[in-house]
């Protein structure tokens, strides 16, 4: 067995799961959701080809392998804590590590290239990494956080995870200039009318579901996976599109474009750095959420830098 193909990460939610032999109670014990539990627990019965948990009327009871697992599992884990606990503090002038962070190229451009300056000039062996948010985020939840260092994100489509609040934008629309539907207002009933670009699974946006409670549903003709192409998607069209006022004011001079208020009160957005309740403890990743709270107080509450 090779042990780098393995995340280690499972061996915490193999002892939850038959310690508690109850996913929602495994998960509340972890920090995980119910979902992100549910997931580990048909990882490990992949990699051990054993049903681990077997259902027994109304209630689970530890497959013969799980009986096996559970005691090694607990001596295990006791193993791993003494192990990375022994570390020495993280020394960012001379520690030499990659931190991968997933999150979508709106927090990059807003967030992440100030922190990868900080990360430049206090870490200089140190690498950050950032990988595109990927569609099954919800779904996926627990396994991308346990595979990762943290994800950007704002509050209101995860949760359940600890996280390290960070700054506040506002949102805001593109309309293209040649757009002659729309005058120096946008109106509700022009939202419900006019075609969308919209970015990944717009639904998943507070701010949009806020639309629904409205009463306007979004009519979507191009669905993108960058927020950075949607200026491109409505210049020299009469569709709109729903972004964020920070990377607004950064593209606004890349596109033929407006940037126009909502013709309602938006939800304001709350981004936020979830990380795995692994990482709690960890010194690098202590160091890691303390850097990114400088980065965010640079940024203020609102407007750019």
């Amino acid at each position: 067995m090779n042990l780098s193909s393995l995340d280690l990460n499972l061996v915490v939610a193999l002892r939850a799961l038959l310690e508690e032999r109850n996913v929602t109670r495994a998960g509340q014990r972890v920090g995980l959701s119910q979902p992100a539990m549910s997931a580990a627990l048909s990882r490990l019965r992949r990699h051990f080809d054993d049903d681990l948990l077997a259902r027994t009327g109304a209630h689970y009871e530890l497959t013969a392998l799980g009986q096996v697992l559970m005691e090694r599992t607990s001596t295990a884990c006791d193993l791993l804590e003494r192990l990375f606990s022994s570390q020495a503090d993280f020394d960012p002038a001379t520690e030499s590590r990659t931190f991968t962070l997933i999150a979508s190229d709106y927090a990059v451009a807003v967030f992440g290239a100030a922190l990868g300056r900080l990360v430049h000039a206090e870490a200089p062996h140190v690498r950050l990494r950032f990988s595109q948010t990927p569609t099954t985020v919800v779904e996926d939840l627990g396994v991308l956080l346990s595979t990762t260092d943290g994800l950007l994100m704002p509050h209101g489509v995860v949760g359940d995870v600890p996280r390290t609040d960070l700054f506040r934008d506002e949102w805001v629309f593109l309309v293209a200039e040649t757009n002659t539907e729309v005058g120096d207002h946008l109106t509700r009933a022009q939202l419900a009318q006019l075609p969308w670009v919209t970015y990944q699974r717009t639904y998943d946006a507070p701010a949009v579901r806020q639309l629904g409670m409205l009463g306007i549903e979004p009519r979507v003709e191009i669905s993108v996976d960058s927020f950075a192409m949607l200026p491109f998607m409505v210049a020299g069209t009469n569709r709109i599109a729903l972004v964020q006022k920070r990377l607004a004011e950064l593209m606004g001079s890349l596109s033929d474009v407006r940037v126009m208020e909502p013709p309602y009160e938006a939800v304001p957005l709350r981004e936020a750095l979830w990380w795995h309740p692994l990482h709690r403890h960890d010194s690098s990743h202590i160091w890691l959420r303390q850097a990114a709270l400088r980065v965010a107080a640079e940024l203020g509450e609102s407007g750019t830098r």
